[in-house]
């Protein structure tokens, strides 16, 4: 059996939360693999809704091990209070259900201060992160001064660390014109939250091998999407981590030949949140019933999201580099009321046809998009669950999305009911 890779095809906001919970039911173990709790999955389990930011999705349904892998940055605080609402819904939750990676970096409440000052410090050069310190912490990962979750066990060699952090914080938050933080004062606060934490550390790679090992399914959970990655997002305009399927191997400790299945999810038009180029972006009457009928207002953020049409290009550059092998169509129902669908199928860049976004910057600005007309169904498609159940036109219309992005659909998604789902191929037999 497969172990399965989940990752966002466009800019995020795809429906991952419901594809993999759908999923869940199907793997014995669920990982987090990359960013922190800018991330927002929306589950609907037997009536009850749950909001996950940092925890994986498998960790509301039983007998499943949810993981948070060394490649995300864990804010402890936020994890706490994120466990206690998700158990204050009925969910209980220990070991038995959750480890944390102890090489996983934290975030400290000096890198959500340092992230909100600099947004604000940039004005109309903002990038539009979520300021919960996502940036920053990732930014002392690889400057080799992080905290990590296993410095919480060992408070003799705490301090000398946090002096060691605070040696590059404090001249930056003197320069922002903003006071030192103190040594003592974040020691203790870290002091204070570590109880709360070291219950789930553990050594992830090597669980996750054993697991393997012992035959268990894997189901590998992304945050963000492919076009927010650091290295082949629309940069600046990116989150901080690698977003694409890779980055599963990397940031919980497996061998990329553990990694069997790349399903991209794959929303049925284009949203994005925050700045940034947008190709394909609606500011009409259209675009407005697209945010309305699809409810896009961001699970961690409640920012209303930008809406245009599906671009295929995007699509196929992404699932090129993310090394996708089917993807899961969401929110086709929400296309059920319009008369006329248009898809990019390409660009043109001051009067030159491409079929790829370039990465500077500059050029993102003045691409146009192609266009390709096709009719509407005008029908309702909520709530279907097989072929049968959909209109002529719109599976023409799935038909030759798959044919632009030169993926295939393994997955339908007609409604945020997990139940609402047409699976066309299982990502679990490979």
């Amino acid at each position: 059996m497969a172990n399965v890779v989940v990752v966002g095809s466009q800019w995020g906001d795809e429906g991952k939360g419901k594809i993999v919970d759908w999923l869940s039911e199907r793997a014995d173990v669920v990982v987090r693999f990359q960013g922190g709790h800018n991330a927002g999955h929306t589950l609907v389990v037997d009536g009850t809704t749950y909001k996950l930011s940092l925890l994986p999705s498998g960790v509301v349904r039983k007998n499943k091990l949810a993981v948070i892998g060394n490649g995300v940055v864990v804010d402890p605080w936020a994890l706490a209070e994120e466990i206690a609402r998700i158990e204050a819904l009925g969910v209980a939750i220990s070991r038995d259900n959750l480890r944390i990676a102890e090489n996983a970096t934290l975030i400290l409440p000096l890198h959500r201060e340092l992230d909100a000052l600099r947004e604000a410090a940039a004005g109309a050069g903002k990038i539009g992160t979520t300021k919960r310190g996502i940036g920053p912490a990732y930014e002392d990962k690889v400057g080799r001064r992080a905290v990590r979750v296993m410095d919480l066990a060992d408070l003799q060699s705490l301090k000398p660390k946090i002096e060691r952090i605070l040696a590059h914080h404090n001249p930056l938050r003197r320069g922002l014109g903003e006071p030192e933080i103190s040594a003592d004062q974040l020691c203790g606060e870290l002091t204070a939250i570590a109880p709360k934490v070291l219950p789930y550390v553990d050594t992830v790679w090597s669980l996750l091998d054993a697991k393997r090992r012992e035959g268990k399914r894997i189901l590998f959970e992304g945050a963000q999407g492919a076009l927010l990655d650091i290295d082949h997002g629309t940069y600046p305009f990116v989150t901080s981590s690698n977003t694409v399927a890779a980055q599963a191997a990397t940031g919980s400790g497996v061998g990329p030949g553990a990694l069997h299945y790349v399903l991209g999810i794959t929303k049925a038009y284009t949203t994005r949140v925050g700045e940034g180029p947008f190709p394909t972006e609606l500011t009409d009457a259209v675009g407005k019933e697209l945010g309305e009928r699809g409810q896009e207002f961001g699970t961690v953020t409640g920012r209303a999201r930008r809406c245009g049409w599906f671009d295929a290009c995007l699509v196929r550059q992404t699932c090129t580099v993310a090394g996708i092998n089917g993807i899961a169509l969401t929110k086709l129902d929400v296309l059920d009321t319009l008369p006329e669908l248009k898809i990019c199928t390409g660009y043109t860049l001051d009067g030159k046809e491409i079929e790829y976004l370039p990465a500077a910057q500059i050029q993102q600005a003045r691409v146009e998009p192609v266009y390709e007309i096709m009719e509407g169904w005008k029908q309702s498609t909520r709530g279907a669950r097989s072929w049968a159940d959909l209109p002529a036109q719109c599976i023409k219309y799935v038909r030759r999305l798959e044919e632009l992005v030169g993926v295939p659909v393994a997955l339908l998604s007609t409604s945020p009911k997990r139940e609402d789902t047409i699976l066309v191929h299982d990502p679990f037999v490979g």
